[in-house]
């Protein structure tokens, strides 16, 4: 552990906090802040692994983009409907064993330790490592699949944030504020009566 530099250990362990201080918000707009804080440490993480491009598309697309679709569902589903309780009974102490579980795997990779070269050698970097061609060569073809499945996942809960936004903004009693509605809601008058 001697090998890695004391402002990745810094960093990591900062990014670290963040996310579980994501976890354990009980305010959304505070979980909101603790993402955003975690995707800049993230993209510090990435400058230090010498990926400028990775950074930048980290804060570009997590930090700008997904934190606006996240601030919309805030603001659809409001604050207040934002808090209610978990649909998952104990999701945040799942959340959290999880945590752990990758926290105990990640300390003892680095207690064993990871060669950063071969044996009697020095590590090669390649050239090209994190610039946009590279990036789009491997994304695009040994990563397609994962790629599109992402996509379709994100498409799939955003299509659910909005009905779920659409049938919580509905009265629940749509008859008592308007009289025209007939008594028994399941009954549509015909149009010959």
């Amino acid at each position: 552990m001697s090998g890695l530099d004391p402002a990745f250990l810094i960093v990591g362990a900062l990014a670290i906090v963040t996310a579980v201080g994501m976890i354990l918000a009980k305010n959304v707009v505070h979980s909101a802040l603790f993402m955003v804080a975690h995707f800049g440490l993230t993209a510090v993480l990435y400058l230090l692994l010498s990926a400028p491009f990775l950074a930048a598309a980290q804060l570009i697309v997590y930090a700008g983009a997904i934190m606006v679709l996240v601030l919309f569902v805030v603001m659809l589903l409001g604050r207040q409907e934002a808090l209610l309780d978990e649909p998952i009974v104990g999701q945040r102490w799942l959340a959290l064993a999880a945590l752990g579980v990758l926290g105990a795997a990640l300390v003892r990779v680095a207690a064993l330790g990871v060669p950063a070269a071969p044996e009697g050698g020095t590590a090669v970097v390649p050239p090209a490592f994190g610039s946009p061609a590279a990036m789009g060569d491997a994304l695009y073809t040994q990563w397609v699949l994962p790629f599109e499945v992402v996509s379709l996942v994100l498409l799939v809960a955003m299509i659910g944030a909005v009905v779920i936004a659409h049938f919580q903004r509905r009265p629940r009693n749509e008859k008592a504020g308007n009289p025209a509605i007939a008594a028994d809601a399941t009954e549509i008058p015909s149009p010959r009566a």
